[in-house]
């Protein structure tokens, strides 16, 4: 039995594909979650409360985000990032990890990145992201072509994204998701702004064959019947994630060592600590009910 290597594991994108997508996008008409995205950075940096000095921008779009930070080095989110090692405080990965090969990779390369105790924040999509669309047209497929084939990118749950900050060496890991509810005429309305996004179908798995022609009708009715919103139109879930870890240092705090605690929790909520020996006392019957 061959252990798969780099070389020989199958790929999940087509880097080909996902470039040439990315290349067409248009985000002067479908922008909207970058925006949501800046505002929400801009946010939590105001929080952090602390100057910035040598920051780093990792993103697909340099265009639409080579201003968020003033003075800061921008890349690509490519496999090896062209970031030199301990010279930033600060690195922003930004919409682009849930189309990479190897998050792990981007996450620790960034982490290298950053000088001890320097700040990473990552924007990217979520698991629960375009879950209607991946529905009826998985559906439709069952229907009219007999099986499923890849058509949207799996994403990653929060959960399981939290855990790439620890797996990537970042200290105090924060994970957390801001839903976008957001309405269209028809899919094809929806199709049209994802491609403008640079989101379309980009799995290497993809079937490349030009599909049935009623196969995207069957989807668009199936969507409008299962997904409706107000006025006629559907609705679309994307899932914006937001990740938040620090380059270890000393100075962060850390967790105490199981019982090494010096006060109970008990005293200080000045109530009675469970005690396991205890019998349970019988509920109250409530009025009513008896």
């Amino acid at each position: 039995m061959t252990v798969p290597t780099d070389k020989t594991r199958p790929r999940l994108i087509d880097q080909e594909a996902l470039t040439r997508h990315r290349a067409r996008a248009r985000l002067d008409r479908a922008g909207f979650l970058h925006d949501e995205a800046r505002l929400e950075l801009q946010e939590r940096l105001l929080d952090v409360n602390r100057a910035f000095t040598s920051p780093a921008i990792v993103t697909p779009f340099p265009d639409h985000w080579s201003d968020f930070l003033p003075g800061a080095v921008v890349v690509p989110d490519s496999e090896i990032l062209e970031l030199e090692p301990g010279a930033h405080d600060l690195v922003c990965h930004v919409m682009g990890l849930h189309w990479a090969e190897d998050p792990v990779g981007q996450l620790v390369q960034c982490r290298r990145a950053l000088r001890p105790d320097g700040l990473l924040m990552v924007a990217m999509l979520g698991g629960d992201t375009l879950h209607e669309l991946r529905s009826a047209l998985a559906q439709a497929e069952s229907e009219v072509m007999g099986g499923l084939s890849p058509r949207v990118a799996p994403m990653g749950e929060i959960r399981d994204l939290g855990g790439l900050l620890g797996r990537a060496g970042l200290s105090l890991p924060v994970a957390d998701r801001l839903p976008q509810r957001v309405t269209y005429q028809t899919l094809f309305h929806l199709m049209h702004d994802l491609r403008d996004m640079g989101e379309t179908n980009a799995l290497a798995a993809r079937h490349k064959a030009v599909p049935p022609r009623g196969l995207f009708a069957r989807a668009a009715q199936l969507y409008a019947d299962s997904f409706p919103a107000e006025d006629g139109r559907i609705a679309a879930t994307f899932e914006l994630v937001f990740l938040t870890g620090w380059s270890p240092h000393e100075s962060q705090q850390k967790p105490l060592r199981p019982g090494s605690a010096a006060a109970r929790l008990a005293e200080a909520l000045e109530t009675t600590e469970f005690d396991e020996a205890a019998r349970p006392v019988p509920a109250q019957t409530k009025r009513g009910q008896e």
